[in-house]
This record gives C-alpha cells, structure tokens and sequence, in this order.
C-alpha cells in the first residue's frame, strides 16, 4: 500500500525568508542564492532548499528545515545543512592510507611504518613477534645485547616478501621481458660488472656495477641484459703512435765521465 506524502504546513512552507537568513548566517563565504523550493518532512515540518551561490560548490544546495510546534503559530529553524545536488562537484571516495600508498611515494622527511602482521616479515633473533609480550624484560635484554654485538636484526623478510619481491623485479624493468635484454649481446649473469645478492634471493638477482649501463645501481635479473656487457670488448686498444720526430726521450752521450 502506498504511503501518503506528508502535507505541507502553510506557516512552514511560507518561512522562506526565515529559512533564507538562517543559511545565511550558515554560509559565510559560499552565499546563498535563490529559493529552490520547499519539500514537507512531516506534520507541521518542511525544507526549503536554496542555491550555493559560490563557484567552488557548483549543484549544491542548502537544505533548511523548520518545524512549528503543534497549536503554535511561531515556525523555528530546525536545521542548516549544505547537499550536493545531481551534478554536483564531489569529493572522491576516501581511500584508507595502507591503500592509497605506492611504489617511490616516500620522500625525504617521509615515515612509512611497517605494520605487525606484514606478511612480508617475520620475527628475527626475538624468538617470535609475542616474545616482548611474553616477557618484556628478558626480550629487552636480548634485544640490547643482539644489538650490542650486531648478530642479527629484529626482524628479517619471510618467504613471502623475498617471493613477492622476485615476482615484482622480474615484471620490471630490470627483468628479462624487455627490449633491451632481448637485444643485449649477453645477459647479467655472465657480465664482470653483475653483483650477486646475498641469501636466496642471489640465486636470481644481483646489482648491476656498470656506470654506464642504464641499470647502474639497481636489482637486476641474472637473465636480464644490457649493451654495455663487460664481454663487449674494443677490437683494439688505441691508435698506434708513430715515432717522434724530435727524441727527447733516449740520451745516447754520458753526461757524467
């Protein structure tokens, strides 16, 4: 069964100039334009709706309800609000911080914290990420001579992040799906300039040494490849001098008896 729509109250649907100077008293900078028109909420309650008159908020409106109270002739101002209309300028949806982050995004003067359950890290020399909870003493203490003698760090990438982080180089730039490994004379692994990295992620990847090669200080692939392999060599090397004119280099007299 359909609901019957409200009826405007008269005295409420008549308040617009008290509507008007309420937003009015709302709206400071953003200006109240024009009446819109009034919509009933309910028995002896309405809004009135008026135009943003402010070029930063193009199909907003402002929404002024009043009311009257039952056998009162006096209408009070409910409510002052700003909405956005069909086609209004909106904000975009809010994206939560850990979401909106990205890949080069942290600058100088920039803090990025490392949440607990990373999944891309693991508990180091601590005995497990519940071993400060379990005793925080005794993890304090361990954690101070670990410090102290430099055996190890508090916490160390998992298989997941070394995984993940293989997958991410290979799909970049300096992987071997790309035009330049697939024109390079040779690959990474066979080049002078090719430092392993250390732990398991060294049976794959290294840094390239090579200040003239394009990868100069990045992880590259041991199948990834450049044109500046070190088995790319001069055919000779340099340009054969002829003999001086004037030698000053040979003394054929003593110069002492």
């Amino acid at each position: 069964m359909a609901v019957k729509a409200p009826e405007l109250d008269l005295a409420c649907g008549d308040a617009i100039e008290l509507a008007r100077a309420a937003a009015e008293a709302r709206a400071d900078v953003a200006g109240v334009g024009e009446h819109l028109g009034v919509r009933a909420e309910d028995s002896r309650v309405a809004t009135h709706y008026f135009e943003v008159d402010h070029p930063g908020y193009p199909g907003w409106r402002w929404a002024v309800t009043v009311a009257r109270a039952a056998r009162a002739k006096v209408v009070t101002v409910s409510e002052v609000v700003m909405l956005p209309g069909d086609g209004s300028l909106l904000a975009p949806a809010w994206v939560p911080w850990e979401e909106r982050i990205e890949a080069g995004d942290v600058t100088p003067g920039v803090l990025m914290p490392t949440p607990d359950n990373d999944p891309r890290l693991e508990a180091g020399f601590t005995g497990g990420d519940t071993a400060r909870d379990a005793d925080p003493a005794e993890w304090q203490a361990i954690r101070a001579v670990v410090a102290e003698l430099g055996l190890g760090r508090e916490r160390v990438m998992s298989p997941y992040g070394r995984d993940e982080a293989a997958e991410r180089w290979s799909a970049g730039e300096g992987g071997p799906h790309n035009a330049m490994t697939k024109q390079a004379p040779g690959v990474c692994q066979s080049c002078a300039y090719f430092v392993r990295l250390s732990g398991s992620l060294g049976r794959g990847f290294g840094a390239c040494a090579n200040e003239y090669s394009p990868s100069d200080g990045r992880v590259v692939a041991v199948d990834h490849g450049c044109g500046a392999h070190s088995d790319v060599a001069e055919p000779q090397r340099g340009v054969d001098l002829p003999r001086p004119v004037w030698d000053t280099i040979s003394v054929d007299d003593l110069l002492f008896d």
